[in-house]
């Protein structure tokens, strides 16, 4: 009996994300679904992450509808799958119980079937009333180991810590630290366990590490996710399916590469070579590549990368020499070969034009999205000059916050207070003499439990508190639904419980958007009246127009007879 690999589908979600700053349209999406409906992947990442905001913020689109109308064009095909940050769902600072049991309680209502739920600190403490609220309501809980990098020191450092400096952490991100953090997860409910490497910086040996060791000590199904920014998602997502992985996740073609996921058509060469079963309709997806091509040029405005190579996974023709790559590469991971296998994929992704590896994040060992924000920042301030003294300064502002994993939005926290650090020692003054709120809040355990503890004075130093204080939801104020008496009695901003949850969760962009709809509604009610009136005047016209010259009389001899009466 073959193995059977499922596949998760993330273009619709991460895909576009990643590369197209989620500027799909209702209609783009419309357009595919009944061939996604076809294709039947074992799920679909539809909705979450970035979607919600950018549909109201750019497309003046409902996230709701979004997620509704997939829901009714997919139906039990495939199960739809949304992201989310658990008890801050989309923003910094938790929610109160009642909003993240709201939120999940739509979002299974609406038609998610797995929310996959992470936390930027990997503080599983975040992830559990999600968890509770979304197996309540019927839904299945993926809940996310975040992968990160320990903090690389210069030399310079390491020396100065050896003589007398601040001493360096230990490995902190360990095969151990994972599996840890998965079997708590398992205990808690989870009905999977995802490593999520967002920022695509897991090598194949950690790979081959974690999702083995995965296996063998957690009894849930294990997904793995990665992106190929560095240049390892396509090694990495192999290696993974060599060591016996359940679930990856990958984008369609046009779709993918990059910062995105790998493309799932190499996926399947791979596995068709090691004999694994996927169970997707192959002459959907190619439909679906067709689509999206036509799709992406329609983004053009929002694409900066290159389109890959035509290529049609139902009608393959590899010269031998591509062929014999997808063998070698398989045989290297299987052999552990890993520099060879990374050499090989490179090779393969290059060939079909796929982005090449950012060597910057590469080296730097961030996320691409956090080195292009402190770049942008610094270019702001005409400051790029100091980005090389930015990166030196990462790892020891990462560790006085407690060593946070790099994910969104730990990441763009601990490269924001790095540029600052760096434009203070610029000016010659010390470092956090220019602080952000964010980082503030970070060190003072608002966000909640760092890998390492913080050290109490430099908690002092930069909260003013000597003590990890949690964020207090009692504190929480709900964002306010007014009233618009201009369009009659008890028109709300929010008129319904999902409208109600979008003003809590986008407080800013939701309000416009939902202010527009109020105003757009209620001028089209008042078009609609006017078109009414003018066919009413219309057929009365028409009556009058038919009539004879002696029934004209009698009706103004009757108008004039109820005027005088």
């Amino acid at each position: 009996m073959k193995r059977k690999l499922l596949i998760r589908d993330v273009t619709l979600r991460d895909g576009q994300q990643s590369l197209f700053a989620t500027r799909m349209t209702q209609q783009q999406v419309e357009r595919v679904l009944p061939l996604f409906k076809e294709a039947g992947f074992y799920a679909m990442e539809v909705w979450g992450g970035a979607v919600p905001d950018s549909v109201m913020r750019y497309l003046n689109e409902d996230p709701w509808h979004r997620l509704e109308s997939i829901k009714a064009a997919i139906g039990d095909s495939s199960k739809l799958t949304a992201l989310s940050r658990g008890r801050n769902l989309f923003g910094y600072n938790p929610y109160p119980e009642e909003v993240i049991e709201g939120f999940n309680k739509n979002a299974v209502k609406s038609g998610i079937s797995i929310m996959r739920i992470f936390d930027a600190l990997n503080d599983t403490d975040n992830i559990r009333s999600t968890v509770k609220y979304v197996k309540e309501n019927g839904g299945m809980a993926d809940c996310t180991v975040c992968y990160t990098v320990d903090p690389k020191f210069s030399a310079k450092e390491r020396i100065k810590a050896q003589f007398g400096g601040k001493p360096l952490p230990k490995k902190i991100f360990t095969e151990k630290y994972y599996i840890a953090k998965a079997k708590e997860l398992e205990a808690m409910g989870a009905d999977m366990i995802t490593l999520k490497d967002m920022a695509g910086l897991v090598t194949p040996q950690a790979s081959a590490k974690i999702i083995s060791s995965l296996k063998r000590e957690v009894k849930v199904p294990i997904d793995f996710h990665t992106h190929c920014t560095p240049g390892y998602g396509l090694a990495s997502t192999l290696v993974a399916i060599v060591n016996g992985v359940d679930i990856v996740d990958t984008a369609i073609w046009n779709f993918a590469g990059g910062p995105a996921a790998p493309a799932f058509e190499l996926i399947q060469i791979f596995c068709d070579k090691l004999g694994i079963e996927t169970g997707i309709n192959l002459n959907a997806v190619n439909s679906i590549n067709v689509e999206l091509k036509q799709i992406r040029a329609e983004l053009k405005g929002v694409d900066t990368y290159p389109l890959p190579a035509e290529f049609s996974i139902i009608n393959q023709n590899l010269p031998a020499r591509i062929d014999n790559l997808f063998e070698k590469a398989i045989l290297f991971a299987q052999a552990g070969k890993y520099k060879a296998l990374v050499e090989s994929c490179q090779e393969l992704e290059k060939y079909f034009n796929f982005p090449a590896p950012d060597e910057n994040v590469k080296h730097a060992e961030i996320p691409g999205g956090m080195y292009t924000n402190m770049l942008a920042q610094l270019k702001q301030l005409k400051l790029e000059q100091l980005l090389p003294r930015v990166l030196e300064i990462i790892p020891s502002v990462r560790l006085d916050a407690g060593c946070p994993p790099l994910v969104t939005p730990t990441s763009q926290i601990v490269g924001a207070q790095a540029v600052n650090c760096a434009i203070d020692e610029s000016k010659g003054v010390p470092f956090y003499t220019n602080k952000s709120i964010q980082y503030v809040n970070l060190v003072k355990g608002i966000y909640g439990k760092t890998p390492q503890p913080v050290d109490p004075e430099f908690r002092m130093k930069i909260a003013g508190v000597k003590d990890e204080t949690p964020y207090n939801t009692a504190n929480y104020k709900k964002q306010p639904n007014p009233l618009f008496p201009e369009y009659g009695d008890n028109v709300k901003l929010a008129e319904t419980e999902k409208e109600e949850l979008l003003l809590e969760l986008f407080p800013t962009v939701a309000e416009k958007y939902l202010k527009d709809k109020v105003v757009a509604m209620h001028e089209a009610n008042r078009q609609k009246r006017i078109e009414e009136e003018r066919q009413a005047i219309l057929v009365e016209k028409r009556k009058y127009d038919s009539m004879t010259e002696q029934e004209k009389l009698q009706r103004l001899l009757d108008g004039l007879e109820n005027y005088f009466c």
